[in-house]
């Protein structure tokens, strides 16, 4: 049989659960990563005030990808996100889709567009880097907490270095 290549997966700044044990399996495995729904269902193009306002936007009805939207975390992200782009001069989506090409892993992005306009955003991520203060921005911001038993992995074994 031929092995993995590739995983299609939902991963990006509003849902980062695939860096808990997918992520370093894939790249253990030599499997790429091709993300799907990179900016969250529109979340993260900047569009949408809030989760709130996500999740209740016109047509979406709490469905998709806003399901997995923590409100808390996902306006903190959308905010640091508004921040890095504004400082930037450049459009949020470019902000999250930069971010998202940089981790480890991904080999590439399923990006949509309904028009030409957001296609050449998207496309234009291509041309122009994060720094490493603006990641660690977006980093802090996105965050959650570790799922039980990562966390106490963490917690119970960083004395011996196999954390």
């Amino acid at each position: 049989m031929e092995r993995y290549a590739s995983l299609q997966a939902y991963y990006n700044l509003a849902a980062r659960e695939l860096e808990h044990e997918i992520v370093p399996a894939c790249l253990d495995q030599g499997v790429g990563i091709l993300v799907w729904s990179p900016l969250a269902g529109g979340f993260l193009s900047g569009k949408y005030p809030s989760v709130a306002a996500a999740v209740g936007g016109p047509g979406r009805g709490g469905s998709g990808a806003f399901r997995a939207l923590d409100p808390a975390t996902g306006d903190a992200t959308l905010a640091a996100l508004r921040e890095v782009a504004a400082q930037r001069g450049v459009p949020a989506a470019q902000v999250a889709l930069n971010w998202l090409r940089r981790r480890p892993g991904v080999s590439s992005l399923v990006v949509g567009a309904r028009t030409r306009e957001q296609l050449d955003v998207n496309l234009a991520t291509a041309t122009w880097d994060l720094d490493d203060a603006e990641v660690a921005i977006l980093d802090a911001a996105s965050a959650r907490p570790l799922p039980y038993p990562l966390w106490h992995t963490r917690d119970y074994n960083a004395e011996r270095g196999t954390a």
